[in-house]
This record gives structure tokens, C-alpha cells and sequence, in this order.
């Protein structure tokens, strides 16, 4: 096991709302360049603290190679250094992970993100030797991605507590939903204080930032960054009323990703409403197609009734 002093790779802790960036596409292998100059105005104006692409929400493992170094570099200069830009590397090619990494660092990003990889799942002694070796080889800090449910493999808490040893990880998004495992990763910080411990599931939100959770890398925030920049301040804040009522309308924000009949809907949802926001397409990657009008209806009536005005 590799032991090195966190303080000397890491950044500063990061802390707040991170979108995780849909990839607005023209077709199946164009990027939306216009689009995704849109989609960053936007989340910026909604005073996010950072960018996370090719994530799940940005479809990444569904992009070619090509592409994904094309939308590193745009948003990069699109972002400017305004914000920190974290950059997916998740692969089953340990080798394709590291020429991601390095074209993140090429550009400017701040960090990596890294899933366990998928297809053949690895055991946790593998995952933990597979992690070290690609430490030894990434130019930018790491953040390690709990998502059991696309990857079929957790990192468990025994496993994060070995990892956690190694500096060069900068914490870890939990996209499981499972709290009683997301306190275990809570409990993993006070040996790691300089770790930052974030959480997909938007309904999760507020209970992890109580429970001391760092904010939250929420697909919605591609939409409506102001509401969850707000919900976040909020319950910094103490301010318990308006947690509630921000509560409420995350809510009813949620009921978009439950309008199609399969897992994709969740990524049709959020592109769809950017797309009727006028941000950007909803051009999905194969196998996957856009909604149509009747799903289409659904989410503008959704968003209408959070106060967002769709233009399409």
C-alpha cells in the first residue's frame, strides 16, 4: 500500500453543488458546441461550485474516445478556470482511464473521477491494487464514484479505509443511496479531513449535508442549479424553513426522472428540460432516443409548476 501526504496533491476541500453535465449532442458522435456554451452559462449564473463531465449523466463510457477528448477540451476553455472542472476517466481499459486523465490535465481540469471499471466485475483486493496502480500513473487529483447500480461493484467502507491512505484521492461522489453506508464514508473523514464526500441521489440531499456530507453532484442542477445552490445554502445556513420549502419543489422536480419506463429516462429527463429550457438538444447516445411529445408534455408541465419557463 502507498502512503503519501494528501496535503501535497490534493486541492482545496471542495464543497457545494457540482452538476454532474448532460453532453448536448447533434447526433449520434457530434458534439452540441453551441449548446454546451449554453448549458455552462447557465449552470455558472446558478452560482455552482464546480463541473463534473462524463459522468453518468453526461453519458461518457456511451461517447467515442474522440469525442470525449473533444468535450474536455471545449468545456475547459468554456469554463475558463472559473470553476473546477472534473473530468470522468471511467473505463474498462485501465490504459484509456490514464490518456483521459492526461488530457484533463492537458486542458486545465482539476480533478479525475473514476467508477469501479464495469462489464467483468473486479473483487475488492483487485479494485484496491487497481486503484493504486492508477494512482501512480494520473497527473490530477482522484475522486473515487460509489455506483453499484451501472457498475455492479461497491467500493466498501474496508476498502475506501485503504484507499484513504493514499493522498492523491480527493474523496468520493456516493451514488448507492444507501445512508447507512454514506455514514461509513462520513466516519472515513476523520482520518481524512480533507476529503470531499458528495451524493447523487438528489431526494438524499439535505439528510447527507446534515449528516455531514460536502454537497451534492445532482443531475437536476443542469436544469435548475439556483434550487440547488439555494437548498444547499439553506441548510448551511440552519435555516430549517427554507430547507422545507426547497424541499418540496426538489420534489417535484424528481417526478421527471420517473416518466419513462426504463433507466434511461433519467438522462432523457434531464436533457429533455434542458432542451424545452432552450439550453441545448436532447439528442441522446445510442441505443437510447430522446422522448417524445407525450413524455415531452409531461416534463414541461413539471417544470412550469417549479417556476421554470420552458421555451420550446
Amino acid at each position: 500500500m502507498e502512503h503519501n501526504s494528501a496535503a501535497s496533491t490534493n486541492p482545496k476541500v471542495l464543497r457545494g453543488i457540482i452538476p454532474p453535465l448532460i453532453t448536448p449532442l447533434r447526433d449520434r458522435d457530434t458534439l452540441d458546441v453551441a449548446g454546451l456554451e449554453k448549458l455552462i452559462a447557465h449552470i455558472s449564473d446558478g452560482g455552482v461550485q464546480g463541473v463534473f463531465i462524463l459522468g453518468t449523466s453526461g453519458e461518457g463510457p456511451g461517447l467515442s474516445y474522440r469525442l470525449r477528448n473533444e468535450l474536455i477540451q471545449c468545456v475547459c476553455k468554456q469554463v475558463g478556470g472559473r470553476l473546477p472542472v472534473l473530468v470522468g476517466i471511467t473505463d474498462t481499459a485501465f490504459v484509456e482511464s490514464v490518456a483521459l486523465a492526461k488530457r484533463a490535465a492537458e486542458h486545465g481540469a482539476q480533478a479525475v473521477v473514476i467508477a469501479p471499471p464495469f462489464y467483468l466485475p473486479a473483487g475488492q483486493p483487485e479494485l484496491i491494487e487497481y486503484v493504486e496502480r492508477l494512482t501512480r500513473e494520473l497527473p490530477l487529483p482522484l475522486y473515487l464514484y460509489n455506483m453499484p447500480q451501472l457498475t455492479k461493484v461497491h467500493f466498501e467502507p474496508e476498502t475506501l479505509r485503504r484507499l484513504a491512505q493514499l493522498g492523491k484521492i480527493a474523496g468520493i461522489k456516493d451514488s448507492s443511496g444507501d445512508l447507512a453506508y454514506f455514514d461509513k464514508v462520513i466516519a472515513l473523514k476523520k482520518e481524512r479531513p480533507d476529503w470531499s464526500v458528495f451524493v447523487g441521489p438528489e431526494h438524499l440531499l439535505v439528510e447527507t449535508l446534515r449528516r455531514g456530507g460536502d454537497g451534492g453532484v445532482n443531475g437536476g442542477a443542469n436544469f435548475h442549479p439556483r434550487l440547488f445552490v439555494e437548498l444547499f445554502k439553506a441548510v448551511e445556513a440552519g435555516d430549517s424553513t427554507r430547507a422545507a420549502e426547497l424541499q418540496k419543489k426538489l420534489e417535484l422536480l424528481g417526478s421527471i426522472y420517473t416518466i419513462g419506463k426504463h433507466p434511461s429516462a433519467v438522462i432523457k429527463g434531464m436533457k429533455c428540460a434542458c432542451a424545452l429550457l432552450g439550453l441545448c438538444g436532447d439528442c441522446m447516445t445510442e441505443p437510447f432516443k430522446s422522448f417524445r411529445e407525450p413524455e415531452r408534455a409531461k416534463v414541461r408541465a413539471i417544470l412550469e409548476s417549479i417556476g421554470l419557463k420552458p421555451v420550446l
